[in-house]
């Protein structure tokens, strides 16, 4: 098989900016806008408040999406963390899942730090949104107990040497030392889940960002990481599909991910919407959800799931998340203030998660979800395939500013990065 850290070197040095279409620079500008409000409303949590704490021992000079000055590598984690830690940034689906959005954390660090351009930070992350779903398309981690990250890892990667300007051989070597040392556990997203889910992608652009500048100066990194003898696929992927690398052209991939309408897992989208749209009578007492394979595996995997009592576990739960839709009739940020209420409870409690063939036979390009709830007055239904925000139903700009402007983000900070080309990357963080 061709090496893998091959074809996306080359790619790398081949996408410039005239090359993009005008649709996917667009696309990027709302997924920094999306990104940034994220990480606006992520800054006051406790957990950002602990890796503050953490920053001031490091005493570094850069400086992060919130005005924080950290360490370069330690502020692409921060910034990262703060992207990720709602569980409300872009998803995609496909054999492997990913929030490639995640990577905009390391390429705001490096290019504020850096002096680069907005021009160049949109070829990085067309560039590094492109990697990142062709990898999903390429293999399973999931499936084998690694967590996506480690493709976060290897996209990001790319991305940073684009927008670090280095050339093939550095790329390569960029690419290799941020994915050998760093294979990651699923483990991460197994159960009741903690800080560390926000925190793997956070660590996965910290080591890109680290392995970038390693090989800007010419550390050199294992010259066959995916197709070595003790490389990615020979000892963990096995199964790949090797013409998910064919055809690269044009960077269209980030046209082809979704964003969020609620600030919970991908998987829950429908789900919540097609809750929110029951129109039932009387008190609940059953509620049915019948969805796909990856629905019920990653959001009622497990008993700790019908009893959330952190915010990683429970915007991970599916019985959590129907049970609030179904009783407040709303679903925000907030709603996460509930873990524990008798009514919520009560309802959760009632609700059973089933997988369906018919319904697994039709992901990733659908997300079908069918929602029955039987209550003393009768019996109501609930059938939702495509989530508002997904690709094949994408929110609009109005949309996607509001939901900033609903989590603090400033509107100089929205204006500005929605001409983000315009400007130097320097302007985007606060």
């Amino acid at each position: 098989m061709e090496e893998i850290s091959d074809i996306i070197a080359d790619y790398v040095q081949d996408v410039e900016y005239e090359r993009i279409p005008r649709e996917v620079v667009h696309e990027v500008d709302r997924r920094l806008v999306d990104s940034l409000a994220n990480a606006a409303h992520s800054s006051s949590s406790p957990a950002a408040g602990a890796l503050r704490a953490v920053g001031a021992i490091l005493k570094g000079t850069a400086r992060a999406v919130d005005g924080t000055a950290l360490s370069l590598d330690y502020s692409a984690f921060y910034n990262t963390f703060l992207i990720r830690y709602l569980d409300f940034n872009d998803t995609y689906l496909s054999r492997e899942p990913l929030h490639p959005s995640d990577m905009l954390g390391g390429l705001l660090a490096v290019g504020a730090a850096m002096g680069a351009t907005g021009r160049r930070l949109v070829e990085a992350a067309a560039i590094g949104y492109e990697i990142g779903v062709r990898l999903c398309d390429y293999s399973s981690l999931r499936a084998k107990g690694f967590d996506h990250v480690l493709f976060l890892g290897v996209a990001e990667a790319a991305a940073l040497s684009k927008l670090l300007g280095l050339d093939r051989a550095r790329t390569k070597n960029a690419i290799s030392l941020a994915l050998v040392p760093n294979v990651a556990l699923r483990e991460t997203r197994s159960g009741a889940l903690s800080m560390w889910k926000a925190g793997a992608a956070a660590n996965a652009s910290r080591n890109a960002t680290f392995a970038a500048l390693l090989a800007r100066e010419g550390f050199t990194g294992p010259a066959l990481p995916f197709s070595g003898r003790m490389g990615l696929v020979n000892l963990i992927l096995r199964e790949v599909h090797e013409e998910a690398f064919e055809g690269l052209g044009e960077p269209r991939g980030i046209l082809r991910t979704h964003i969020k309408e609620y600030p919970a897992e991908y998987h829950a989208q429908a789900a919540i919407e097609a809750a929110l749209s029951m129109e039932f009578e009387g008190d609940v007492e059953e509620v049915l959800v019948e969805t796909y394979e990856a629905a019920k595996t990653i959001l009622a995997d497990d008993p700790s799931k019908w009893a959330p009592r952190n915010r990683e576990t429970a915007d991970h739960s599916l019985p959590f998340m129907v049970s609030v839709a179904l009783v407040k009739r709303r679903f925000w940020l907030d709603s996460y203030d509930l873990i524990g209420d008798p009514d919520v409870e009560r309802v959760m409690s009632r609700v059973k998660v089933v997988e369906r063939e018919e319904l697994t036979a039709m992901y990733p390009k659908r997300l079908p979800v069918r929602i029955t709830v039987r209550t003393d007055r009768g019996t109501y239904e609930s059938y939702l395939e495509l989530p508002r925000g997904h690709a094949d139903r994408p929110m609009s700009d109005a949309e996607v500013i509001e939901k900033a402007r609903k989590l603090g983000l400033r509107e100089d900070s929205i204006e500005m990065a929605m001409r983000a080309e315009e400007l130097e990357v320097e302007d985007l963080v606060i």
